[in-house]
C-alpha cells in the first residue's frame, strides 16, 4: 500500500511535464514550380520551407514559439 501510495504521488507530480502538444504547421515552395502548400512535415527534396511556424492548417494564424 506504501508502495502505491508514493507511485501515485508521483505521478501526480510528473504530469505537468509530460504534457503533449499539437506540431506546428509551415509553408512549403516548390523548387520545380513555386506552389505553395501548408503542412507540418517536408514534402520531399523538392519543396523548400517558407515561412512558420503556424497553428492552423491554412498557415494563416502565427505559433507562438
Amino acid at each position: 500500500m506504501k508502495k502505491l501510495t508514493l507511485l501515485s504521488f508521483v505521478c501526480a507530480l510528473m504530469a505537468p511535464l509530460v504534457q503533449a502538444a499539437p506540431a506546428h504547421y509551415y509553408l512549403w515552395m516548390s523548387k520545380i514550380d513555386g506552389s505553395r502548400v501548408c503542412a507540418q512535415i517536408s514534402l520531399g527534396a523538392g519543396w523548400q520551407k517558407m515561412g512558420g511556424p503556424f497553428k492552423d492548417s491554412r498557415c494563416q494564424k502565427p505559433a507562438r514559439t
